[in-house]
């Protein structure tokens, strides 16, 4: 059980946020639904409600990113990730505000060459937000690439952090630790609880650091029902349990999990990693027409489709309280436009 000692004191930390992000019901969208929402109750954790960057979850693992970037005396930020990064985004706005020099190193991960997408969304905002952006042929290894760099930038007697693939290392997921502390307080003053919270997996970090988070606090990770985005479901799993032990351990803790404790399904993943499938496009277009609120095409949006699917099928229980966190990403569909608008 937690204890009243917060087990992320110890850790050093650049604060990027404003309090907690709040819940709202999606009572319009549950009226939408009509009979088919089986009377659940659909809430939404606001985490693209952040003043820094455009906002987006990715803050929560910069502030403990950057924070491990200055107590190692870094000043600078080589992050990896896709064209369409939300993190590479949001690493270049928390540099900015911070003070220290990023850099981009953006692999070509979707087959997606349109014009729109290679220059537009957030790769426009990682330019305004000052950082240098290297976007990579097809076939170059990002992560080749962004070693070089950091040890290039050494030999100029200055110093950088490597944050890999939507900053999920393990101090990055300590992020999404403090959000289940966060969570569980924010359950207890409202009375409201959650059986079920539906999250995007990607790089894993924020399904760790909620997992983690949920042990730690006395429940179980089977709670968080996960839709990967990145991975087939076998893989994703193995991965992310040795993620959330990580986390756990770095915790001081001595609970751990299996890959049978967790929660992920391959239902929304379609052809891959930024594909668009027809449920997610259907899910962005729901929420934004029901609710005037918005989800990205590549992480929020299906996790979105599988909740939606998940509650007319009963799969979530009837007359049962599932909470879903918005993850932020909306520059995202502005890469997508050729495909949201072509129905």
């Amino acid at each position: 059980m937690m204890t009243d000692r917060d087990p992320l004191q110890s850790f050093p930390r650049e604060r990027l946020m404003k309090g907690p992000t709040p819940i709202q019901r999606l009572a319009r969208l549950e009226e939408v639904l009509g009979e088919r929402s089986r009377g659940v109750s659909i809430w939404a954790k606001r985490d693209d409600l952040m003043e820094l960057g455009g906002g987006g979850n990715k803050l929560r693992k910069l502030e403990f990113l950057l924070g491990q970037a200055k107590a190692e005396g870094c000043d600078t930020l080589v992050v990896t990730g896709g064209v369409q990064s939300n993190f590479a985004r949001l690493a270049a706005a928390a540099c900015a505000r911070s003070g220290l020099a990023c850099e981009l190193v953006l692999a070509q991960m979707v087959p997606r060459t349109t014009e729109i997408y290679q220059d537009n969304g957030n790769v426009l905002l990682d330019r305004l937000f000052g950082a240098s952006v290297h976007i990579l042929d097809p076939d170059e290894d990002a992560g080749a690439y962004a070693r070089r760099r950091v040890d290039e930038i050494a030999e100029t007697r200055r110093r950088a952090l490597l944050a890999p693939l939507g900053g999920s290392t393990t101090i990055g997921c300590l992020g999404y630790v403090d959000c289940a502390f966060e969570l569980a307080r924010q359950s207890a003053e409202t009375g409201v609880a959650f059986e079920q919270i539906i999250i995007p997996n990607g790089s894993g970090g924020m399904h760790a650091g909620l997992a983690a988070g949920v042990v730690v606090a006395g429940s179980h990770p089977s709670r968080i029902a996960a839709y990967t985005v990145l991975s087939p479901a076998d893989k994703c799993l193995l991965a992310t349990a040795d993620k959330v032990n990580a986390v756990l351990e770095r915790l001081a803790s001595d609970a751990r999990v299996t890959a049978d404790d967790l929660r992920i399904s391959s239902a929304q993943l379609g052809e891959g990693y930024g594909m668009p499938t027809s449920g997610m496009i259907d899910a962005v277009e729901l929420l934004a027409r029901s609710e005037g609120l918005l989800v990205d095409p590549v992480y929020g949006g299906k996790a979105l489709a599988g909740l939606l699917s998940d509650v007319e099928s009963g799969a979530i229980a009837p007359q049962s309280n599932v909470l879903f966190i918005m993850t932020g990403g909306s520059p995202g569909l502005y890469a997508y436009a050729d495909v949201l608008t072509s129905k």
